[in-house]
């Protein structure tokens, strides 16, 4: 890989496998510390990745630091769902109580469900990224990813009815 190819690389993707990390549980000093030896594997095995799958590379082995990590505590793996909007001063109390009740609903569903599907809903739904970006990060085809998701989204509305539709039409 070119030194010029690299750097962007890195910036971006960085950022996102932090961001993915920290959704799915880990503390911020964790996620740093995998960040920092998910890029020192990468400059050790550069010339054996290829160029168009170092996206997914970096990706699966971060994320394979950190269950590593949660096996050694032997911790289960919580989603933390972002509370930008709970701080925005323009926004009711009435509403920061329903949106914190929604997000607490949402954390509950997300940490019932297979481990793949849980991953596949924050990547798309969380972190914002395209079906493409998905597909390349955990190297798997395109139809693939579709039905995946498709199952995911069909798991949180049925773990999500069983779990709260009943508490809302009492």
């Amino acid at each position: 890989m070119k030194e010029i190819e690299i750097q962007p690389l890195l910036e971006d993707k960085m950022k996102m496998i932090y961001k993915y990390l920290v959704k799915i549980g880990a503390d911020s000093s964790d996620a740093e510390d995998i960040v920092q030896e998910t890029v020192y594997k990468f400059f050790l095995n550069i010339e054996s990745i290829d160029p168009k799958k170092a996206s997914s590379w970096l990706f699966r082995v971060a994320v394979n630091q950190y269950f590593d990590i949660c096996r050694r505590r032997k911790r289960q793996v919580f989603v933390s769902v972002d509370e930008t909007f709970l701080k925005d001063e323009s926004v009711l109390p009435e509403e920061k109580i329903v949106h914190k009740e929604n997000i607490r609903e949402i954390e509950l569903v997300l940490n019932q469900m297979k481990p793949l599907y849980k991953n596949l809903l924050v990547l798309k739904y969380s972190l914002g990224l395209s079906y493409e970006e998905i597909a390349n990060t955990l190297d798997i085809k395109m139809g693939t990813l579709k039905t995946y998701l498709f199952r995911a989204r069909e798991s949180f509305k049925s773990i999500y009815g069983r779990e709260f539709q009943n508490d809302k039409t009492k």
